[in-house]
């Protein structure tokens, strides 16, 4: 693919942001996980306006528990309670943004942002070491977790970490909470509520690092032909002939992670049936009935195409970020390690 294809999707991305800096989901709402991701494919296009707009938005609309809404509009919560994931993607962006542009003073004035959002997210964290997908508007944590959102988290932590050693503030507690949670995302599956039907589930903790080597490849392998629909991309859902181009992207980020770069490009090439004249991308395709669904072209589809470019093609200093997620782990117990069954938190 060359370079320039890839900057237009980017700017499609900028073409959406609104005057405040939030970049929406088609619908409207801004949700602060989403919004991170565009922030990061613009990066990687050169877009450093409309990204640090983007980031004066995310400083504006942080909480003092250091959460974000799930959901905003016009500036303006419309659903209240904070989601762990939405919290910890800020440190993968912030993270991100400094191997882009090697900007340090950047990352200073964002760390605050990052510490208070990434202490919100190990406050929810058992003590099994899962963490609760939400801290609800009146101050309680949900009764579960989700698989795919502790992931997410799992890569947020360790980048949180790395980013407090750049700037000579290291956080230990975060990395002690990134190792738990690895642990209980390799090895204890009854710790989350099932959403097994959806891909994302399947792949996402290989994609978030904390599940990596042999066990990795034979997770993807366990399901491979739920999920791929071989010319045209990875299913969201397993009972659904629907494939979207985010979970299509997200694979080859996960295929590239393991080294799989023939496979990753093989996906990345079937999906590009869902670009757009103008760089963007609708966000699906049911080929049963061979329409576009939903009839929409969605920002976070766009970032995660570019982000897949960037893996694939080495464009920038930050290529390796979701290689890199699985890069500290370590030993790990073994399933029958003995771990509490999970306790609420405070």
């Amino acid at each position: 693919m060359r370079w320039e294809p890839v900057v237009a999707t980017a700017r499609s991305i900028a073409a959406v942001q609104e005057a405040d800096g939030g970049i929406p989901w088609p619908e409207g709402h801004v949700d602060a996980w989403n919004h991170v991701e565009c922030l990061m494919a613009m990066g990687v296009a050169g877009l450093s306006g409309p990204v640090r707009r983007g980031y004066d938005w995310l400083v504006r609309t942080q909480r003092v528990d250091g959460s974000w809404p799930m959901k905003l509009v016009g500036g303006q919560a419309v659903e209240r309670g904070g989601e762990s994931n939405h919290a910890a993607y800020v440190a993968v962006g912030v993270w991100h943004e400094l191997l882009v542009t090697g900007d340090v003073g950047f990352a200073r004035e964002m760390w605050p942002v990052v510490r208070s959002a990434l202490d919100f997210v190990v406050g929810l964290q058992t003590t099994r070491g899962e963490i609760v997908w939400e801290r609800a508007a009146d101050g309680r944590p949900a009764a579960y977790a989700l698989l795919t959102g502790c992931a997410s988290v799992h890569q947020g932590l360790r980048c949180g970490v790395l980013l407090g050693e750049r700037l000579g503030d290291p956080q230990p507690d975060w990395e002690l909470a990134a190792d738990r949670l690895a642990h209980v995302l390799a090895a204890h599956p009854e710790a989350f509520a099932d959403k097994s039907r959806f891909s994302m589930d399947w792949y996402y903790p290989v994609l978030g690092g904390a599940v990596r080597g042999p066990a990795a490849r034979a997770r993807l392998d366990a399901e491979w032909g739920v999920f791929v629909v071989p010319g045209l991309g990875v299913r969201c859902v397993s009972d659904q002939p629907w494939v979207t181009g985010a979970e299509s992207c997200e694979l080859v980020l996960t295929l590239d992670a393991l080294g799989d770069r023939d496979e990753a490009l093989r996906i990345f090439t079937d999906m590009q049936h869902l670009r757009h004249e103008d760089g963007s991308y609708w966000t699906g395709w049911q080929f049963t009935n061979e329409t576009w669904f939903p009839h929409e072209r969605s920002a976070y589809t766009a970032a995660a195409v570019v982000l897949a470019a960037d893996a694939l093609y080495g464009h920038t200093p930050a290529s390796g970020l979701f290689r890199d997620a699985g890069s500290t782990l370590g030993e790990r117990p073994a399933q029958d390690c003995g771990c509490s069954h999970a306790g609420s938190p405070a």
